[in-house]
C-alpha cells in the first residue's frame, strides 16, 4: 500500500471552482458559472464516459399545447409515492421549458415534425406526451456533445481528463479542494472556493446494471466519508428492459419502445402486464420491474416485443437497433430477450434549492444529489431534466455570488491532516477483481430488486468481512462504503414503497413517509426526518 502524503502533490491548481464528473449536470454547471475559473475532472474520457451519453428517452418537459408544468409536477409527485418535495418537484418543472430553450440555442437539434413542432414521446407513469429527443433515442449523447462543444470553446474551463477524484479536502466543516489521481498515477491537489459533486449514480455496484462499471458512487462515498448528510439511499430504480445478453453493462431498451406501442411477452408470447397493472406496459418502472423478476425466479422468459411499430422502429430508435444487431437480433423481427437492471439512484447527497450540501463549499447536482424531485420512483426522463435544471442553477449562483478562493498554503495544511492510502493504483481496473464482483453479487443477490430482513442481514454481514479486503481510497473502496450504506437503508426502512420493495412487509407504512438521514457520526445508524409533502 502506498501513502500518499496530500501536503506534498505533484502538482496544485487552484480554481474558482472544482467541478467533479462531466455529465450534464457538471458541465451545465462549469458553463452556466460565467467570469469563473472553473476545472473539470473528467474520470472517463471527455465526452465519452460516464451515464449521460447513454441516455435514450430523453428530457420530460412540459411544452405539449395540452401539457403544463403543473401537470408535469403532479405525474412526479404521483411516481414519487409520498416521499418528493412538493416545492423542488413545481420548481424544477416549472422551470423546464426554459431550460430546453437554452440547450436549443447552443445547436442542438431535437427531433420535429415536418411543420417544426417537437416531437414528443410518451413514457411510463406520464400522462401526456412529453418527452423530448434528439436523433431518434441518443438524447443524451447529442446533449453532452452541445454542452462539451461549448466546454471546448469556453477559455474559462479547463478540462482534466481520465483524472479519479479521492477525497473531499476540509479546513474544519468547509470543502476547500479536492484530492485526485490522473491515469499516470499523479497526485494533484485541486484547491476552489466550491466543489460541485456531479459524480453520477451507483449502477456499478450491481453485477446487473444498464451504467458503466466506472458508476461506483465516487461522489457519494467522498461526501459521506467527509460528513455530509445523505438521505433516501435505499432507493434503487431498476430498469424493466435491458437487453439479456449475459454480461454487464447491459444494453438499455428504452422505455419510450413501450410508448410507441412495443409490448411485453413471456416464453409463450402472451401478454403478461395486462394482468398486472391497469397502465399495462406504461405502468411505474417498479411494478414492471418485479413482474419480470418474478416471471425469472419462476423459471420463466420474458420478451419485448417491438415487431408491431414496423419499419418505423429504425428510424426512431437507431441507437437500439444498432445495440441489438451488435447482439444477433433485430427489433423489426425479433422478441428481445429483457432483465431487469439497477439504473438510477434516487437517494444522494441532501442539498437545498440552491445546490448546497450540509458541508460549506460543496455542492452537488445531478444523480449524485438528494434533491427531493424523485422521491421514492423516479419518473421518466426526469433525470436529464434534473440534470439541466440544477446543474445551470448552481453555476448561475456560483458565477454572481462573491468567492473566496483558499490559498494553496490552507488547502495544503487542511490537506495534511489527512494522508490518503492508496492500494496500488486506485482506479477499479487495477483492483482485486474478485472482491468487486462480490460486492457487485452481494448486491444484486440481495439488495437488488426485492429484498428481505434475512438478505440484507447476511449482505451486512458479508459486506462487513469484505471491507477488510479493501485497503485504500480509490473505486473498490467507494463501492464497499456505498454498498454497505444501501443495504443498511434497505434494512432499515421496513416497508415497501417505490423502488424499494421488502418481500417480508410488502406494503407501505404510514410511519415510513419520510426520508432517512445519514450523517457521518452515524453512517450506519439513520434517523427519520419529515419529508416535504
Amino acid at each position: 500500500m502506498t501513502t500518499v502524503a496530500v501536503a506534498s502533490p505533484d502538482a496544485v491548481v487552484v480554481s474558482d471552482l472544482a467541478v467533479v464528473g462531466s455529465g450534464v449536470a457538471g458541465l451545465s454547471a462549469a458553463l452556466r458559472a460565467r467570469g469563473r475559473r472553473v476545472s473539470v475532472l473528467s474520470k472517463a474520457r471527455f465526452a465519452e464516459g460516464g451515464s449521460s451519453v447513454l441516455a435514450q428517452g430523453g428530457i420530460a418537459v412540459a411544452v405539449g399545447p395540452d401539457d403544463s408544468p403543473e401537470r408535469h409536477a403532479r405525474d412526479t409527485l404521483d411516481a414519487g409515492c409520498g416521499l418528493c418535495d412538493n416545492e423542488v418537484v413545481r420548481r424544477v418543472t416549472a422551470e423546464g421549458p426554459r431550460r430546453l430553450a437554452e440547450v436549443i440555442a447552443l445547436g442542438l437539434s431535437f427531433d420535429r415534425h415536418v411543420d417544426g413542432r417537437l416531437e414528443l414521446g410518451q413514457e411510463a407513469a406520464h400522462t401526456r406526451r412529453r418527452v423530448v429527443h434528439a436523433a431518434g433515442d441518443a438524447t443524451g449523447i447529442e446533449l453532452v456533445r452541445a454542452l462539451a462543444a461549448e466546454i471546448h470553446g469556453c477559455e474559462r474551463v479547463t478540462v482534466f481528463d481520465q483524472t479519479l477524484a479521492l477525497q473531499l479536502v476540509c479546513d474544519d466543516d468547509r470543502v476547500v479542494g479536492v484530492l485526485a489521481v490522473d491515469r499516470d498515477g499523479s497526485v494533484v491537489l485541486h484547491v476552489a472556493a466550491a466543489v460541485v459533486l456531479a459524480t453520477g449514480g451507483i449502477g456499478g455496484v450491481y453485477r446487473n446494471s444498464t451504467n458503466p462499471p466506472a458508476a461506483t458512487g465516487d461522489g457519494l462515498a467522498m461526501a459521506a466519508l467527509a460528513g455530509a448528510q445523505l438521505a433516501g439511499l435505499e432507493f434503487v430504480q431498476f430498469h424493466p428492459t435491458a437487453l439479456d445478453v449475459g454480461f454487464s453493462p447491459m444494453p438499455l431498451l428504452t422505455e419510450a419502445l413501450r410508448g410507441e406501442g412495443a409490448v411485453l411477452v413471456d416464453e409463450r408470447g402472451s401478454r403478461f402486464m395486462t394482468e398486472v397493472h391497469p397502465l399495462a406496459e406504461l405502468a411505474p418502472r417498479d411494478v414492471v420491474a418485479r413482474a419480470i423478476w418474478r416471471l425469472h425466479q419462476a423459471g420463466r422468459r420474458t420478451y419485448l416485443d417491438a415487431r408491431g411499430l414496423g419499419p418505423r422502429v429504425a428510424d426512431r430508435f437507431p441507437t437500439v437497433v444498432e445495440l441489438c444487431r451488435r447482439h444477433g437480433f433485430d427489433p423489426r423481427h425479433d422478441p428481445l430477450p429483457i432483465a431487469p437492471a439497477a439504473h438510477f439512484h434516487m437517494g444522494g447527497v441532501i442539498v437545498d434549492s440552491a445546490g448546497r450540501t450540509s458541508l460549506e463549499g460543496l455542492w452537488a447536482c445531478g444523480e449524485v444529489s438528494q434533491t427531493g424531485l424523485h422521491g421514492a420512483n423516479r419518473l421518466a426522463s426526469n433525470s436529464l431534466l434534473e440534470a439541466l435544471v440544477c446543474g445551470s442553477q448552481i453555476g448561475e449562483l456560483l458565477a454572481r455570488t462573491p468567492l473566496a478562493v483558499p490559498s494553496e498554503r490552507q488547502a495544503r495544511r487542511a490537506a495534511s491532516r489527512s494522508s490518503v492510502s492508496l492500494a496500488g493504483r486506485p482506479w477499479l481496473g487495477d483492483a482485486d477483481p474478485v472482491v468487486a464482483q462480490r460486492v457487485r453479487d452481494l448486491m444484486w443477490d440481495r439488495v437488488g430488486v426485492e429484498r428481505s430482513e434475512a438478505g440484507l442481514r447476511r449482505a451486512l454481514e458479508e459486506l462487513g468481512e469484505l471491507a477488510g479486503e479493501v485497503p485504500g481510497r480509490g473505486e473498490l473502496a467507494n463501492m464497499m462504503v456505498v454498498a454497505r450504506l444501501v443495504a443498511h437503508a434497505a434494512r432499515v426502512r421496513t416497508e415497501s414503497r417505490g423502488a424499494h420493495y421488502r418481500v417480508d412487509v410488502p406494503w407501505p407504512d404510514r410511519h415510513w413517509c419520510r426520508q432517512l438521514l445519514f450523517e457521518r457520526t452515524q453512517l450506519l445508524k439513520p434517523k427519520p426526518v419529515a419529508t416535504a409533502v
